[in-house]
């Protein structure tokens, strides 16, 4: 008796999701660096493109640290690296790197501080040929004043 994976996968995969696309995601490319607006006389970010929206996941991944890069002559540099994945259906596009991807909304019970923050995606959203769900590698954006 042969195995059909693609068949057990198409089983799964509905069990999967159903389990872990809790949560409402946005990825977006990013808008990019404020342009001039001569109407205005104001520096204006230009607005992201919406790559998808919908049913996901982000979890934190396996290891967090800081990233010391040293260079001769400059100040030590203390960046922390915040290791987090975003799950989404294998139908949502592949995200590209320097994708921001934001908790747009949560489950009922589900923790409502995630709505709002905000990931960069540090690769392209991973492939398999015996995927289930689509996995996008962030990290996460820091926000100013203290805010996570």
């Amino acid at each position: 008796m042969a195995v059909d994976l693609a068949r057990i996968l198409a089983n799964v995969t509905p069990l999967v999701e159903g389990l872990l696309f809790l949560d409402t995601v946005r990825f977006a490319s990013p808008g990019g660096p404020p342009v001039f607006n001569p109407d205005t006389g104001l520096y204006e970010a230009p607005e992201e493109q919406t790559l998808y929206e919908g049913p996901g996941a982000v979890q934190p991944g396996s290891a967090s640290g800081v990233a010391n890069v040293p260079v001769a002559g400059q100040p030590w540099t203390n960046e922390t690296t915040s290791n987090y994945r975003a799950y989404t259906p294998l139908t949502a596009p592949i995200a590209p790197r320097d994708a921001i991807v934001t908790v747009v909304a949560v489950h009922a019970g589900g923790d409502a501080t995630l709505v709002g923050r905000q990931w960069r995606a540090n690769d392209p959203s991973q492939g398999a040929t015996l995927g289930v769900v689509r996995v996008t590698s962030l990290d996460q954006i820091q926000q100013a004043g203290g805010e996570a």
